[in-house]
């Protein structure tokens, strides 16, 4: 009865595990965990509740699938046999630590497996995978910033960009006469008296052309704000 119940009901558990194929997972292996949620579900259903068996599987089954996707799959995805050769070479490990008294060292799994460590030092990569750190949890033990903190810092300069940009917006808008004298005085560090040489008027000229490009841009700053 209980088999009859799962094969009857297992394109529900196929329509459950499509919903999770963009995971990248063998469709496969999810199946097959949705359908230890269906017979999870056929345990405890109760049909004098007068709830259809669909309608209170489905939930069991999405719940069993979405702890597998949390629990036991890599954040990083990782090929099928660097995966299979993973659990090989913890639990060559594990026996190689008991058996020494330390751990093994990459020759000694690679031995014990008869594989390259090459291929030992990918399994330990790819078995890194299966949970991300937080840019934001601080060093483990170490009392230390997360690592979001540590891995840059904040440019003054970039507070310049902007007020560069809107500076070279507002001066384009200027006759091309009081755009060079701008120049003159701030980029090339000029005198008003140097510029009136340079460009032969009067310093009183100058300091007015001066005035009224102050002017012009504050005005114009304001109309653009």
């Amino acid at each position: 009865m209980r088999g009859a119940l799962i094969e009857a009901n297992l394109p529900l558990v196929r329509y459950a595990a499509a919903r999770f194929r963009s995971r990248n997972e063998p469709m496969e292996d999810v199946v097959q965990v949705g359908t230890i949620g269906l017979i999870n579900a056929i345990d405890r259903f109760d049909p004098d509740r007068g709830v259809q068996f669909p309608t209170f599987a489905m939930p069991t089954v999405v719940g069993e699938i979405k702890r597998y996707f949390r629990d036991n799959v890599r954040t990083v995805h990782v090929p099928r046999r660097l995966h299979e050769l993973w659990v090989q070479v913890n639990s060559a490990t594990e026996d190689l630590t008991t058996a020494f008294g330390r751990t093994p060292t990459t020759a000694e799994i690679a031995g014990r497996l008869r594989i390259t460590e090459d291929e030992v030092l990918s399994c330990i990569e790819a078995g890194r995978s299966y949970h991300a750190t937080s840019l934001e949890a601080a060093q483990e033990g170490d009392g230390l910033p997360g690592l979001l903190d540590r891995l840059g810092y904040e440019d003054p300069a970039l507070d310049g960009v902007e007020h560069r940009d809107l500076v070279r917006h507002l001066l384009v808008q200027l006759p091309e006469r009081e755009q060079r004298i701008l120049l003159l005085r701030y980029y090339s560090n000029l005198t008003q008296s140097q510029i009136s040489a340079e460009l032969g008027v009067s310093q009183m000229h100058v300091s007015r052309l001066l005035a009224r490009s102050f002017q012009r841009l504050r005005s114009a700053n304001r109309i653009d704000a």
